[in-house]
């Protein structure tokens, strides 16, 4: 099974630290926010990465080359203009399923937990997991309702917030080109379907979406390193 890292955003809510760094390239507790990715994915054993990418594409490739030091191989997708999450998957799926693997993990860039990726394994009844979490402050309106039976839906008495870490399986994106749009639509149109399922993580997850988290979670990390 492989692993796609979303990387492709311009990170326009990070800036002006954004202006010359591609967001996934940013530094908390000593080494860019993608290099934790590409670590827990190594420790998980995946050992074939694809990465989208469009802003500043050109430093994450100078950064990362082939992926060899973290025991990985990374191939990219080049998107150019960015294209959003979904279309961003779709432009990718060739390498994604290269070989007939159907299942796939997708990681948003801009984000960092503690986890455990080899959790996530797939299902025959659903064509999406995700990984949900308690709604943080930022977010109080949540975005999906995980029932008891386990699915996921769009609408429901309770909310949860999503990691941005998913499990997808490559029907899920059926008819569709990279022109798509956002994952979120295609995700709540299987929802309605009763196909997608949700992991609940009790852990830690940060959405790193602005200057201000990113330094929260630096003197988090820094913090636990003993700098």
């Amino acid at each position: 099974m492989r692993a796609m890292i979303l990387a492709a955003g311009k990170g326009e809510r990070m800036r002006p630290l954004t202006l010359t760094t591609p967001k996934p390239l940013l530094c908390a507790g000593g080494k860019p926010l993608i290099a934790y990715h590409l670590e827990h994915l190594a420790r998980a054993g995946f050992r074939e990465v694809v990465i989208n990418h469009a802003w500043l594409g050109e430093q994450i490739e100078a950064a990362l080359g082939d992926g060899r030091r973290f025991g990985l191989s990374i191939r990219y997708s080049r998107e150019g203009q960015p294209l959003e999450t979904a279309g961003g998957i779709v432009r990718a799926l060739p390498l994604l399923t290269e070989g007939g693997s159907d299942w796939f993990l997708v990681v948003n860039g801009d984000i960092w937990s503690d986890f455990p990726l080899s959790r996530l394994t797939p299902v025959t009844d659903a064509d999406a997991v995700l990984v949900v979490t308690d709604n943080p402050d930022h977010h109080p309106g949540g975005d999906f309702y995980l029932h008891p039976s386990g699915r996921l839906y769009g609408d429901g008495p309770e909310t949860c917030t999503f990691t941005g870490i998913s499990l997808l399986h490559r029907r899920l994106f059926d008819g569709l080109d990279d022109r798509t749009g956002k994952l979120g639509p295609v995700l709540r149109r299987a929802m309605a379907r009763h196909r997608v399922r949700g992991c609940y993580h009790a852990g830690a997850w940060i959405d790193v979406g602005t200057p201000e988290r990113l330094q929260a979670l630096d003197r988090r990390l820094s913090a636990q390193h003993g700098d």
